[in-house]
């Protein structure tokens, strides 16, 4: 191994345990931290070994194609996991292909791992949100199910996608992009309590103080 392919074997390496730990920092899924690491790894050691600019760049189109297919048939791996299943196939692509320069490949793996870290950082359109509501009333009228929506979710509906309107049943169900409010706007739950419990009280009060006159 010369030089230069261990100095990139040593960049994957650590580009790729930088960008699993970014993720598990901020999600906390284990099994997909191994299968991070399982794809990087394995696309580095393959592509070493075949060691053609040519064949490296169809197998990774070919694992491409074959996350999409896991993709396809998966529920349970949303689109930021698919983004970091490509980029750590991308980065070991990138470190497996052989160089004769160390600089442009640092440059890639580091702007992809940046440019995730950036991306998916949680205070980057903090306030997007996406919900799947099923509302026990059949509402057809778009006007009207975007204000109840709004009240439910406590937010600013930009898109809806009515999924099923069950006029039998009496239900809806809807896909909901919503702009959440800021805190000091949602309506507080706990204060109606509190305004009961004084209330309580105070009735409490006014009897013992009258039973006792």
């Amino acid at each position: 191994m010369t030089p230069i392919a261990f100095a990139l074997v040593a960049t994957d390496i650590l580009a790729a345990v930088a960008l699993s730990a970014i993720y598990f920092h901020r999600h906390r899924r284990r099994d997909l931290v191994v299968a991070f690491l399982g794809v990087n790894v394995g696309v580095l050691a393959v592509a070493s070994v075949l060691g053609t600019a040519e064949v490296a760049l169809g197998l990774g189109l070919g694992l491409f194609g074959v996350l999409s297919i896991i993709r396809l048939r998966s529920s349970e791996i949303t689109q930021r996991e698919v983004a970091y299943y490509f980029a750590a196939l991308a980065l070991g692509l990138i470190c497996g292909l052989p160089h004769s320069e160390l600089a442009a490949p640092i440059i890639l793996v580091a702007l992809i791992v940046s440019v995730l870290a950036i991306a998916d950082h949680p205070r980057v359109l903090s306030r997007a949100r996406h919900q799947v509501v099923h509302l026990d009333r059949a509402i057809a009228d778009e006007i009207e199910l975007r204000a109840e929506l709004e009240n439910i979710l406590h937010g600013d509906v930009t898109a809806l996608t009515v999924q099923q309107l069950d006029l039998v049943d009496d239900t809806t169900l809807v896909d909901v992009r919503f702009r959440a409010r800021p805190a000091a706007q949602a309506p507080s739950a706990q204060a109606p309590a509190r305004r009961q419990s004084d209330t309580t009280h105070g009735a409490t009060f006014a009897d013992i103080v009258g039973g006792t006159q």
